[in-house]
């Protein structure tokens, strides 16, 4: 299983793209100065519904352009007859109204029909099965332990995990061993 925000689709890019452009008097924190998930919390509290008016409104994630490499990987994954890859990915809650429907656009838009029926969307990615999971996000819970092994995709932002295992799309089949 592979997340879709931070790992194929980039929201970081899109998201300081439409910073500069709404709010050119307010300073960004640029990608490499990320630390931690959450990228609300990297701005001050007055500056919270600027950054949240940004993420959930209608075309951002219909608009996140690919992440270098990750379209090419997912192509690739589709000729591994061994394997099942799926995208799976978490609606921005509680305002998901956009974010949901947009997020099939995207794949379709990416990669085709064929992805849309590979695409699974869930709050709580721990009650997915599968083998591994590629996630930009480092701390997983849900309901359940997942059956899953947490491939960590590798960002400024998420470097202070301990996860053994670290994926771009530049290592991926050495990560994965493929």
């Amino acid at each position: 299983m592979i997340d879709m925000d931070g790992v194929i689709a980039d929201f970081e890019k899109e998201f300081l793209r439409r910073w500069k452009k709404f709010h050119p008097d307010k300073p960004a924190v640029e990608y490499p100065d990320r630390r931690g998930f959450w990228l609300i919390n990297q701005y001050p509290e007055e500056f919270h519904e600027y950054v949240k008016e940004i993420y959930l409104s209608p075309g951002f994630y219909e608009n996140l352009p690919p992440i270098e490499g990750a379209i090419e990987a997912l192509r690739e994954m589709e000729n591994i007859s061994e394997y099942n890859f799926f995208i799976c990915t978490a609606p921005m809650l509680p305002k998901f109204e956009n974010c949901v429907l947009e997020k099939y656009y995207w794949v379709k838009r990416y990669l085709g029909d064929e992805w849309i029926k590979r695409l699974i969307v869930t709050g709580d990615k721990t009650l997915v099965a599968g083998d591994i999971l590629i996630d930009d996000k480092t701390k997983i819970k849900g309901k359940i332990t997942p059956s899953w092994e947490h491939v960590v995709y590798d960002h400024p932002y998420n470097r202070d995990s301990d996860s053994a295992r670290r994926l771009t799309w530049k290592n991926w089949r050495e990560v994965l061993m493929i």
